[in-house]
């Protein structure tokens, strides 16, 4: 039977690239996104130190750029708030280094047209080991469980992993969560989540691949750590607010 084709009548999604020395790989996951699908392409460039910015306005994207390094978080929030501004009904997050592909764009936006999921999650670990296949280091591939396990048990949720950087999320959820509190680097997209399920968002997954190679941006062992343990952190700071022993504005209208 012939897959449905997808209605986005009246649907605007939109791209969003946070770039950081991305120029070596921009042009190849450009290419690669599917034009068909997409309205609009955003990169906003955190003050690289290479050409990612000239490269996207050679390629015709629409870019901004950061005069100052703000961090992925800082580079997420700049994204997010010019998508909603200039109309975005879906935003997809595609990390321009090539380490995820664009050509799962269509499953990742379904669920959110369809109406049946204001988040979803591109998960590497749906498929464990294809995940180690594209090459996961293997302490992120244990550490990427070992959180998820935790705030799985914290959330009440089920997913299979909380640390893809490929991501979509409806308007909807971007105008409710107060994300421009959230933290600058890299824990911002655990506290996305913990949001989604503070704010009784719905979260889907899809299974997608990845690869890892020496232009893709993946992040070093000890910035690993320390992003683990703000994760943790993050999550102890969500069972106090729960608790009602100490407010956190995160989880605040």
């Amino acid at each position: 039977m012939p897959q449905k084709k997808l209605d986005l009548k009246g649907v605007k999604v939109t791209v969003v690239m946070p770039a950081y020395n991305a120029s070596k790989t921009l042009r190849e996951t450009y290419e690669k996104v599917p034009r068909e699908l997409v309205n609009e392409i955003i990169l906003v460039d955190d003050a690289s130190r290479d050409d990612t910015f000239a490269k996207a306005q050679e390629l015709g994207i629409f870019a901004l750029r950061h005069q100052h390094n703000l961090g992925y978080g800082g580079n997420q929030k700049t994204c997010y708030t010019e998508a909603l501004r200039r109309g975005a009904d879906v935003v997809v997050m595609i990390h321009p280094d090539g380490q995820y592909d664009p050509s799962f764009l269509e499953p990742i936006v379904q669920p959110i047209i369809e109406g049946r999921a204001d988040v979803v999650l591109g998960s590497r670990m749906l498929n464990r080991q294809k995940a180690l296949e594209g090459g996961m280091p293997v302490y992120k591939f244990i550490s990427n469980i070992f959180l998820t396990a935790c705030e799985n048990l914290v959330l009440g949720q089920r997913l299979s992993e909380y640390h893809t950087g490929y991501r979509a999320y409806s308007r909807k959820f971007l105008e409710t969560i107060p994300y421009m509190r959230n933290s600058n680097d890299f824990v911002f997209d655990t506290q996305v989540l913990v949001q989604a399920s503070h704010f009784r968002m719905r979260i889907a997954e899809i299974p997608v691949t990845t690869r890892y190679f020496t232009e893709a941006s993946s992040v070093g062992c000890w910035t690993s750590v320390v992003y683990g343990l703000k994760t943790l952190a993050t999550l102890f700071q969500y069972l106090l607010h729960r608790a009602k022993i100490l407010s956190c504005r995160l989880y605040l209208y």
